[in-house]
């Protein structure tokens, strides 16, 4: 009479593969939101050099008005970033944009805020409360 050997998990081996995925849930989430993050910034910052290219090839000196999909970030799909032309002013050398982050989108309570660009080149952020606003490179993804 031969016997069949059963071949499953133990409740020991069982309870050690679900830590060490544990383990790895704990460090792989927070990573991946962060790099999910500065996707949505870099996609912000390169609509509004794309804007900022329209704007300047625009023949009117009225503020232009951005066409659809120039608008926000990304180009195409649910934006997370509304982007507009604000009123020029002697500061910001004739025309200033920003995009704002949607109400409903996943960058709405981002440290980084609003991203501004002007005509003269100057980058910045700003965000309703200025608590905790990481530096500017940060968030346009520079040094």
């Amino acid at each position: 009479m031969t016997r069949r050997s059963a071949y499953a998990f133990t409740l020991l081996e069982l309870v050690i593969a679900l830590a060490i995925a544990a383990t790895l849930a704990v460090f792989a989430i927070p990573t991946y939101r962060s790099h999910i993050a500065r996707t949505h910034r870099i996609d912000a910052s390169a609509a509004l050099y794309r804007a900022a290219q329209f704007v300047e090839a625009a023949t009117s000196d009225a503020p232009a008005t951005l066409p659809p999909g120039l608008d926000q970030a990304p180009q195409f799909g649910t934006p997370v970033y509304r982007l507009q032309v604000l009123p020029a002013d002697e500061t910001n050398g004739g025309y200033s944009l920003e995009a704002v982050p949607g109400e409903t989108s996943p960058m709405r309570n981002d440290p980084c805020g609003v991203f501004t660009l002007d005509a003269t080149g100057q980058r910045g952020n700003r965000n309703g409360t200025n608590s905790g606003m990481p530096a500017s490179g940060e968030c346009w993804n520079t040094p």
